[in-house]
């Protein structure tokens, strides 16, 4: 109890500097948690991935589109459950910024490969009988205020002309990881202008999405729809659902691996800013820690002071800093475009590796001090004049 007593004391004999220290290793943590957060949730976009999808693009891009007329070649391969498609559509909706996923689908199909997205029967039913009509995200209904009946105009881009989406429907997430940001409708709408207005394009979509009875024979699959079009103008890549995300976002692997990277760098400046405070601690005690030895006080009880006082302000530090992390990553969700990022929070993993990470700089930062204390001899600790 007294050494308890004496690390609380000593932790607050310089109240400013303490206070200046737990704010620095609080931001830090902030941030360190907010970089990881944002790796976090590119990691949870491959992770929630099913292993019983394929995706089949084209060899070449994956903007470049397939024949419609593959999806029934693709569904009599033994193992093949459903085939649906989708067909990036993208526009603008009332502003560049106003960013989300604009897609033609399959009505039939779509939702039945994609079980996560929990529609209302009823809405879903009005939904395919009506070719203009779309079906929307929970959280972009949310955040733009979409009701059913509204009327949501696209200025298109990669198809051009003014288009115009009746909501007829409303989806929720089945899960936290499930992306609730997109606005989904008939591909078939689109295909009929596209006939009219440029004929070359029509009855072409983006890529096949292929749900599988054995995740186990998905290579096999894979191989058997690539085979059936090796030869053709139009080959295809046929990789499970994982691997098409991973390499989907492989071209900000640099950018991520930067991040990771700063992320580190942090906790290295965690480490400086408490490791100077407690040199300087142990510089200015050097005269008490002999005195102490001169009472009695053993080894164990000068690490415990030392060690006890750096893992405090650490734990205050990592503290502040992990509760100041939750409102950060809310706010910048908030602002942020919906369809940037699916879902954006703050995983269990990133406050344990916060914690950790300061606790272990907590324990670095004490060494040089212990050592500092232990190897100085009672006699030159009492003529230290600071």
């Amino acid at each position: 109890m007294r050494v308890l007593k004496l690390i609380f004391k000593n932790s607050l004999r310089h109240k400013l500097r303490t206070s200046l220290t737990i704010l620095g290793l609080a931001i830090a943590v902030m941030a360190f948690g907010v970089l990881r957060t944002v790796l976090d949730m590119w990691n949870e976009g491959v992770e929630a991935a099913a292993a019983n999808r394929l995706i089949a693009r084209q060899a070449v891009s994956f903007i470049f589109p397939l024949p419609y007329s593959y999806r029934d070649k693709i569904a009599k391969i033994p193992g093949v459950e459903t085939v649906s498609f989708a067909n990036w559509f993208q526009g603008v909706y009332i502003d560049k910024n106003n960013f989300f996923a604009r897609m033609a689908v399959d009505p039939e199909t779509f939702f039945s490969v994609y079980p996560e997205l929990l529609v209302n029967q009823k809405e879903f039913e009005t939904f395919k009988q009506e070719r203009n009509s779309c079906i929307v995200g929970a959280e972009i209904a949310k955040q733009y205020g979409f009701k059913i009946g509204d009327v949501i105009p696209i200025e298109g881009d990669i198809y051009p002309g003014k288009w115009e989406f009746v909501v007829r429907g409303i989806y929720q997430p089945r899960d936290k990881s499930t992306d609730a940001t997109q606005m989904l409708f008939h591909w078939t709408y689109i295909d009929e202008r596209i006939k009219q207005d440029m004929p070359g394009r029509a009855g072409q979509v983006g890529w096949y999405i292929i749900k599988i009875k054995d995740p186990a024979q998905a290579a096999s699959i894979s191989e058997q729809v690539d085979a059936l079009f090796k030869n053709s103008p139009n080959a295809t890549k046929t990789e499970t659902e994982r691997a098409f995300t991973q390499s989907f976002i492989s071209g900000l692997n640099s950018l991520l691996q930067a991040m990771n990277f700063v992320s580190f760098i942090i906790i290295g400046i965690i480490m400086l800013v408490l490791g100077n405070t407690m040199i300087m601690s142990a510089r200015e005690r050097t005269r008490e820690y002999a005195v102490l030895k001169t009472l009695g006080f053993s080894a164990g009880h000068l690490v415990g002071l030392i060690l006890g006082e750096s893992l405090l302000i650490a734990a205050l530090g990592a503290g502040l800093g992990l509760l100041t992390t939750y409102p950060i990553v809310a706010g910048i969700s908030a602002v942020m475009p919906k369809g940037f990022f699916p879902y954006f929070f703050v995983t269990p993993t990133t406050i344990i590796l916060g914690a950790s990470a300061a606790l272990l700089v907590g324990f670095t930062a004490s060494i040089f001090p212990i050592q500092r204390a232990l190897r100085t001899r009672i006699v030159d600790g009492l003529r230290f004049l600071g």
